[in-house]
């Protein structure tokens, strides 16, 4: 087995992932340089899904203020956002924004120069920053790859998945174990600082809008660590994804579209969210999604429609260039046609529960982004306050590296020569068959833990995503990517179904059918791996 030392790894090259390595390399000393570890290609990562846009609370927008942000971000939470946390990234949006301009990152302009801010809903004003029309992640990510690819201090690890993390007696992380899935070779890593940067779960769930990637690898990386883990109940369907299957997921329908004035109808062209509140189109994405949801239930069908001819031919081709020319491609012309919209899994609020500099309750391990639990989202998140959370926290776990000695390990304690042991042994050879593991697994999600939840249906859930892994051997080594992200899966999956069981009451994007009130006494749900409990549950 290699072996390699680094001063910090960070794993994940989302946008996260990306500003944290450029940040912590432009302002710390690093001996040992950093190692950024992706488990596809530089540049394939949730972020680039994410059309919308980003919250900026910015001071040339006389019309925003840090205290209506807060408010709108607060309200959307349902009660469990983090008053100080909501108030920290709020108020650092504008700086670390015009930071990542210096990194080459443009958003769109108007004919002035002037930033454009757009509307979505629950915002109370415009403020919502975009680039490249709707490919705002895409053209973030493309501009902080550049730079990456051109720094000589950040090393770069392509097809790579995360094995383990290696965490002594004294419950400090000390590096991670890494698999290659194209030479089946395992690497031990030393770093003092392990930035999780992983992203979401969407691939958990049959409908998403999630790529093949967001499998959940960071929780369980954490999980089996021993972190602590937060809110994992908390799964944000968004209402409108394109109704028509892709190969592994579904294409978004920005809220921007309806934040232009676009609005949700059924096959005869009535608009319907006046029956479900008085903030129409415009309200919090879980009231948008329980709508939609009711709406094809009472109606047997399996879409509603987004009618945007509302919005001029000529608006929609500039502001929305990529959503016009995906639903071209499917016979959809957005000037003329209603577009067939369903709710799929989108974006997770739970997550490793770490503070705003993403420090974690492992010692050395950090998280930020969406595998992270800050406090921000409560139990919905606002719509773009997701990529605004990433760069604020990218940004301040690389203000606190200032203050580390980031040497490399020189001792490595019996626990951690243990974990690496368990690597070297021989393992079963024999093929799983992934692909059906993981659409069992995919509608077991969808059905038992899904938009509407109940007692009798997510206990059935829980049965039968524990018969699954009945059928997945893999104990330690695995053989493929595809089956260390299956392992993460089935993990995420009985976590997230215990905390939902747990949860009795309904709340934010968290709904039960049998528990419709909510509890105001309620608080964060935390859960972590006992001593003993067997790893990869």
């Amino acid at each position: 087995m290699k072996y390699a030392n680094y001063s910090t790894i960070i794993i994940g090259s989302g946008i996260a992932g990306l500003y944290a390595a450029l940040k912590i390399e432009q302002q710390t000393s690093l001996p040992d340089g950093i190692l950024l570890i992706t488990k596809s290609n530089l540049g394939e990562s949730n972020s680039n899904y994410a059309q919308g846009g980003m919250v900026g609370v910015m001071k040339e927008n006389k019309k925003d203020s840090t205290s209506s942000h807060i408010s709108d971000t607060i309200k959307a939470g349902a009660g469990l956002s983090e008053f100080n946390t909501v108030k920290f990234i709020s108020e650092h949006s504008d700086k670390v924004i015009k930071d990542l301009l210096n990194f080459g990152v443009e958003f769109d302009r108007n004919e002035k120069g002037e930033l454009t801010f757009t509307l979505e809903a629950a915002h109370s004003v415009n403020r919502v920053l975009h680039s490249g029309g709707d490919a705002t992640g895409r053209m973030i990510e493309k501009a902080l790859c550049a730079k990456i690819s051109e720094n000589k201090n950040i090393d770069i690890y392509e097809q790579t998945v995360a094995v383990e993390l290696l965490v002594n007696s004294k419950s400090e992380c000390k590096g991670v174990l890494v698999f290659n899935d194209i030479t089946k070779e395992y690497e031990t890593i030393y770093s003092p600082v392990v930035i999780l940067a992983t992203g979401g779960i969407g691939q958990l769930y049959k409908y998403t809008t999630n790529p093949i990637g967001a499998t959940g690898d960071g929780l369980a990386l954490a999980y089996n660590a021993g972190a602590i883990l937060q809110d994992m109940e908390f799964v944000q369907f968004h209402p409108t994804a394109l109704a028509i299957d892709g190969d592994e997921n579904r294409f978004l329908i920005s809220e921007a579209v309806r934040g232009e004035g676009a609005k949700l109808v059924d096959a005869d062209g009535v608009e319907f969210m006046g029956k479900y509140d008085s903030r129409l189109e415009l309200a919090p994405r879980d009231v948008v999604t329980r709508a939609i949801y009711n709406e094809m239930r009472e109606n047997h069908t399996d879409c509603v429609y987004l009618n945007a001819t509302c919005i001029d031919t000529a608006k929609i081709q500039k502001r929305f260039p990529n959503i016009y020319k995906k639903c071209m491609e499917n016979g959809i012309d957005m000037a003329h046609d209603f577009i067939p919209v369903a709710p799929a899994a989108h974006y997770f609020m739970g997550g490793i529960k770490t503070s705003i500099t993403g420090k974690t309750s492992i010692e050395g391990l950090y998280a930020i982004g969406e595998v992270a639990s800050t406090g921000l989202h409560g139990g919905n998140r606002l719509a773009s306050n997701s990529l605004l959370e990433c760069v604020v926290c990218a940004y301040e776990v690389a203000e606190s590296m200032k203050k580390l000695v980031l040497n490399a390990p020189k001792q490595i304690d019996a626990e951690i020569k243990a974990t690496i042991e368990k690597y070297t042994q021989d393992f079963d050879t024999d093929d799983a068959d992934i692909i059906s593991l993981k659409k069992e697994l995919q509608e077991i999600m969808w059905n038992h833990f899904g938009i509407l939840r109940n007692e009798k249906s997510m206990l059935e859930g829980y049965e039968k995503l524990t018969a699954l892994g009945n059928k997945f051997h893999r104990v330690h080594s695995c053989l493929s990517r595809e089956e260390y992200e299956f392992r993460n899966m089935l993990t995420v999956s009985k976590l997230i179904a215990e905390c939902a069981i747990q949860r009795k009451e309904s709340r934010g994007a968290h709904c039960r059918t049998d528990y419709p009130q909510t509890n105001e006494e309620s608080v964060h749900s935390h859960i972590s791996r006992k001593e003993g409990e067997p790893l990869f549950c």
